[in-house]
C-alpha cells in the first residue's frame, strides 16, 4: 500500500505544481505524507457533500480540481462552510490534494480530457506552454583534456535531455593559435604558431545554468583562454502542454456537433448553449476547460469552426458573433472539467494497480440545480 507522499508525487509528476498560475493554490492541502492510502476519491469541487461522500466511503485521499482555499485564510473553524468541509475530512482521516491550473494545461489534463471526451483528434494546445529557455554550448579543447571538460560541464548541469544526462557530441579537428607576449600558454611557445589536435564538444543546457556551466568549463579547461561559444536556442514549446486544445472531428454540422457535446458530458441544468447557424459545417474544433472567454480574441482570428468552453458572458459573446468568426458552444463549467476525473482514475490504476482503489464522485457539484 503506498503512502500519501507516493500518491502526491505521482499526481505532481503528471501535473507539476510549478506550472500553476501564480494566483493559484495547488498541492497537498491536508494530510500526513506518511499515512497509507488505500482509497482515493476524485471530484471537481471540495464541497461539504463531497467531503461527506469521501468520509462515508472511507477514502484516505480526496483529489479535487478546484481549491478549497483559493484565497488566504487565517483560520478554518467548522463554523464556516470551508472549515466544515476540512473538518469532515480531518475527522475521517482523509487527506486533500488540489490540482487546478497545473492540471488545466498539462498533457492528460483537463482541456485534453475535455477534447477527447468530445471526440477530437490531432490535438495541439491553443497556446503552447513555453519550454525552459535553453542554450547550446560549443567548446574546443585538446584531445587529451576532452574527457574531464565533458565531465565538468555535465556535472554543472549541461547535457541533461529528458531522462538522460551527460549528453554531448564530439568531433575532431585542429586548433591554431599563436601565443603573444604576456601569455602563459599550456601548449606551445610565445611567438610561434601552434597546431593542436582538438575536440569540438557540443551540448545543451538550461539558460539559468549558463554561468555555472561556463565557470565549470573554465575551471576544467587547460587553456589560459578557452575558446567557446554560447548560442541561445529558439523556444520549441513544451510538447503537448499549454492552454486549451484544438483538433478535428469527422465532418458534421454545428447542430449535430452540439448534440454530441450534450451526450458526452454529464447532464446539468445549464445544458448546452450554441451561438451559430445549425447547418454550419464543423470540422476543426477548439476547446478550453473551465472559463474560456479570455481566448475569444484569439479564436476570432483562428481557422476553427467552433469554440467550446464555459462561462461565456452576454456582451463578449455577442461581440464575438458580430465578428463572423467561429460558432460558440457554452457548457457547464463543472461538466467540462468533470471529464478529467476518469482520466486521473485510469492513470492511478495504471500506476498503482490493485494496491489502491479509486472512484469518481457521484455528486454533481454544478451550482445550478434546475431550470424552468
Amino acid at each position: 500500500m503506498p503512502a500519501l507522499q507516493d500518491v502526491v508525487d505521482l499526481i505532481h509528476g503528471w501535473y507539476p505544481p510549478a506550472t500553476a498560475e501564480d494566483w493559484d493554490a495547488v498541492g497537498l492541502v491536508y494530510g500526513d505524507p506518511a499515512a497509507p492510502v488505500a482509497k482515493v476519491l476524485l471530484a471537481v469541487d471540495p464541497t461539504q457533500e463531497v467531503a461527506e461522500e469521501a468520509a462515508d466511503w472511507g477514502a484516505d485521499l480526496l483529489v479535487v480540481h478546484h481549491p478549497l482555499f483559493l484565497k488566504p485564510v487565517h483560520g478554518f473553524a467548522a463554523t464556516t462552510p470551508k472549515g466544515r468541509t476540512l473538518t469532515t475530512l480531518a475527522k475521517a482521516g482523509c487527506a486533500l490534494l488540489t490540482a487546478h491550473t497545473n492540471a488545466d494545461q498539462a498533457e492528460g489534463g483537463v482541456s485534453e480530457a475535455f477534447a477527447r471526451a468530445l471526440g477530437l483528434d490531432d490535438l495541439a494546445p491553443i497556446l503552447p506552454l513555453p519550454g525552459e529557455p535553453t542554450d547550446k554550448l560549443v567548446v574546443y579543447v585538446p584531445a587529451d583534456a576532452a574527457a574531464p571538460v565533458r565531465a565538468a560541464i555535465s556535472e554543472a548541469g549541461a547535457g541533461a535531455v529528458g531522462h538522460y544526462d551527460h549528453c554531448t557530441f564530439t568531433s575532431e579537428g585542429h586548433g591554431r593559435f599563436r601565443p603573444l607576449e604576456g601569455a602563459d600558454p599550456a601548449i606551445g611557445t610565445v611567438g610561434t604558431v601552434e597546431v593542436v589536435g582538438e575536440h569540438r564538444i557540443e551540448t545543451v543546457l538550461p539558460r539559468r545554468l549558463r554561468a555555472d556551466v561556463v565557470r565549470a568549463l573554465r575551471a576544467a579547461h587547460p587553456y589560459e583562454e578557452p575558446a567557446f561559444q554560447v548560442h541561445e536556442m529558439a523556444d520549441p514549446g513544451d510538447g503537448g502542454t499549454g492552454t486549451g486544445r484544438v483538433g478535428t472531428v469527422p465532418g458534421t454540422t454545428l447542430e449535430e456537433f452540439a448534440a454530441t457535446v450534450a451526450t458526452a458530458l454529464p447532464a446539468t441544468a445549464h445544458g448546452v448553449r450554441v451561438a451559430g447557424a445549425p447547418s454550419r459545417a464543423v470540422r476543426r474544433v477548439a476547446v478550453c476547460g473551465g472559463a474560456g472567454d479570455f481566448l475569444l480574441d484569439r479564436m476570432a482570428g483562428s481557422d476553427v469552426d467552433v469554440y467550446v468552453t464555459s462561462d461565456l458572458r452576454h456582451h463578449p459573446a455577442a461581440e464575438f458573433a458580430e465578428r463572423g468568426g467561429p460558432a460558440l458552444v457554452d457548457v457547464a463549467h463543472w461538466a467540462a472539467e468533470w471529464t478529467w476525473l476518469p482520466v486521473v482514475q485510469a492513470r492511478l490504476a495504471d500506476a498503482l494497480g490493485a494496491t489502491v482503489e479509486s472512484r469518481v464522485s457521484t455528486i454533481a457539484t454544478d451550482p445550478w440545480t434546475f431550470r424552468i
